[in-house]
């Protein structure tokens, strides 16, 4: 007697593991240029969140009965607590990354199952509550270090998040008080209050926050860069797939092109393209193998959906970037979209 067995017969070869850690690469030197241009407290805020990651997936273990290595090792923690640790201001309050990592960790993973089985991308639930629970440590962004007259020492970054005050005993507020210009927030959100005071592009860009250019503010122009290099790396490793990043960014920039030749007073494509977290979004976040859609045309379609839904809440909600709501709102639709995308199986006609 033959013994059958389920289909596929043979392995691509990809463990979930070496997925991941070629993931953790990629974005390694976005996260060197975020520590370069905003300091130390991005470095604290990622161990922070991957040793605090590591703890409940050894926890959640325990509780599960399974063995030692049975969640930690596909390395799916690591990336999900860097994924938020690079997403969140770098001087934000300790319990912030503590209670974001809770939230992505247990909440929108091992209330489902655990890998492979959650609904939600993990790191945007864990962000997402943060920024509808917190929204003033989370709109406050420490400005490019090259702008303060005394950047923060590794010392002033781990008291600035664990004690609020630096080593001189001020505040994130008063060290950047003193900038003229400067709020403390992205550039996007910065045009979106500035248009919604009647400023022009031209007045909101005299702030030194800006580089004066199509691109973006100082520093996030830099950083998407990065993030758009690593995106190309995992292409071409073949780890991630063309058709999400490519209909995310074409649906962006379609819309905000539009946008641009049809309104005043609106940032150009290449703007929106470099700003905020869209390129971070595009090649690490939409492309999640668990939460988006898994057929050819089932990944243009989610990313279109992703990149309409920025396009929407950067210009007409009420958030700056938008990435976080957008995600989880296409994770939504994910089951009917591969529902009405699957490719025909060879040999039964279309019903």
């Amino acid at each position: 007697m033959f013994i059958i067995t389920s289909s596929p017969h043979t392995h691509s070869g990809k463990l979930t593991a070496r997925i991941m850690l070629w993931v953790i690469v990629a974005m390694l030197p976005a996260i060197c240029l975020q520590i370069y241009y905003f300091g130390y407290g991005v470095l604290i805020q990622a161990v922070l969140a991957v040793a605090f990651a590591l703890f409940l997936e050894f926890l959640v273990t325990l509780l599960r009965g399974k063995t030692k290595l049975f969640y930690l090792s596909d390395f799916s923690v690591v990336l999900t607590a860097l994924i938020l640790a690079v997403a969140i201001p770098p001087y934000a309050p300790f319990w912030i990354i503590l209670i974001g990592t809770f939230c992505a960790v247990i909440l929108g993973k091992h209330v489902y199952g655990g890998l492979g089985q959650n609904l939600f991308n993990p790191a945007m639930v864990g962000y997402v509550v943060l920024l509808v629970s917190f929204p003033l440590q989370m709109s406050t962004w420490m400005p490019p270090i090259s702008l303060l007259s005394e950047p923060p020492t590794f010392s002033d970054a781990y008291r600035l998040i664990f004690f609020g005050v630096s080593t001189d005993g001020f505040s994130l507020h008063q060290l950047t008080r003193l900038i003229d210009g400067v709020t403390q927030a992205t550039p996007l959100d910065s045009v979106k209050t500035g248009l919604k005071a009647n400023l022009s592009l031209e007045q909101i860009n005299a702030s030194p926050l800006f580089t004066r250019s199509w691109f973006a503010g100082l520093g996030w122009f830099q950083i998407n860069l990065a993030f758009l290099f690593g995106g190309i790396f995992l292409l071409w490793k073949k780890i991630i797939h063309w058709q999400i990043p490519a209909a995310l960014l074409a649906t962006l920039s379609l819309l905000a092109l539009i946008s641009w030749l049809l309104t005043d007073n609106t940032p150009s494509p290449l703007w929106q393209l470099f700003s905020g977290a869209t390129m971070f979004c595009a090649f690490f976040i939409a492309t999640d193998p668990v939460t988006a859609s898994i057929t050819p045309r089932g990944k243009l379609v989610f990313g279109a959906l992703t990149g309409l839904l920025i396009y929407l809440i950067r210009f007409y909600g009420g958030y700056p970037d938008g990435v976080a709501f957008a995600i989880l709102l296409a994770n939504i639709c994910v089951p009917f979209i591969d529902q009405y995308t699957r490719p025909r199986v060879s040999g039964y006609g279309r019903k």
